[in-house]
């Protein structure tokens, strides 16, 4: 079952703008020390999409290589063929799981979208997390087309990031009955969701927080809300500094301010603002990291 915490791992990259692959093992390391349920890069958070094919396979193999917990790497895009090599690659390596985003810029319909997951989730044999996440992608994909792709053998879940409650909670009713799991996409949606049946989320903080952010979820799968309410109100500050700009422009900043591996932001991403660095400096302070 997908159930935890999974951080959604930044790539960092050396001065001469190359993948950094022995600091991508100590941030490895430290999310698993940190109690994390699996790992997640190439998504996002890891600029997948300034990666070359060639650094992604990079960041795949490095990031499996050295993890003790699963490795869900993400597989997707707009090209049916290209996610379906991609996703390939990955099962080859000893992925455990593969996370495929809704295809962006093209916006298919219902039926392109079912065609697109359905060809991926034929020519492999892990198994596949969806990834909705309509403010990226510019399209969204709506609950009766998830509840069908459930009914496919290697879908097992979605990484839900649409930030709408109404639209996951009907998602969660439609495929109880299938072997498909739903977790959050969004931090701070993370205990709404599991109290509406969710289990875990695929999260930017647990990069920053991994102990916190696993001890927040943990308490809200084990049905101790009052703990992990009262966590999820300690971790909201950084939440939201988190998110003060695209990310992962403030995640990277972060990193680096408490000394882990991070690297510069590939263009067209650009520096956290000045104003931005000191809200979240506070929110790193109010935590104890910093």
């Amino acid at each position: 079952m997908l159930e935890g915490t999974y951080p959604a791992l930044i790539t960092p990259f050396t001065e001469d703008d190359r993948v950094d692959i022995e600091g991508l093992r100590i941030l490895v390391d430290s999310m698993v020390d940190g109690g994390v349920s699996g790992i997640v890069p190439c998504g996002t958070t890891g600029e997948s999409a300034t990666l070359t094919h060639e650094e992604h396979e990079q960041v795949v193999d490095a990031v499996i290589d050295v993890s003790e917990v699963p490795v869900i790497p993400g597989t997707g895009s707009n090209s049916t063929k290209e996610a379906v090599c991609l996703t390939r690659y990955a099962e080859d390596a000893g992925a455990s799981a593969a996370l495929l985003i809704t295809p962006y810029y093209n916006k298919p319909n219902k039926s392109g979208l079912v065609k697109h997951f359905k060809a991926i989730a034929d020519a492999v044999h892990i198994p596949l997390v969806l990834y909705n996440v309509p403010g990226r992608t510019g399209i969204n994909m709506e609950a009766e087309t998830v509840a069908e792709l459930a009914k496919v053998d290697n879908i097992m879940g979605i990484k839900e990031a649409s930030g709408n409650l109404a639209q996951i909670s009907r998602i969660i009713k439609l495929t109880a009955d299938e072997d498909f799991t739903v977790i959050s996409g969004d931090d701070g949606l993370t205990l709404p969701i599991i109290a509406l049946g969710g289990r875990g989320v695929i999260s930017v903080c647990a990069n920053v927080a991994p102990r916190q952010t696993c001890e927040m979820v943990n308490a809200a799968l084990g049905g101790n809300m009052g703990l992990a309410r009262k966590l999820h109100h300690k971790l909201s500050p950084l939440f939201d500094a988190l998110f003060l700009e695209t990310n992962p422009i403030p995640v990277k900043k972060a990193m680096e301010l408490i000394g882990m591996p991070s690297g510069h932001l590939r263009p067209p991403l650009s520096e956290l603002g000045s104003d931005n660095e000191v809200k979240l400096i506070e929110a790193l302070t109010s935590m104890g990291i910093l």
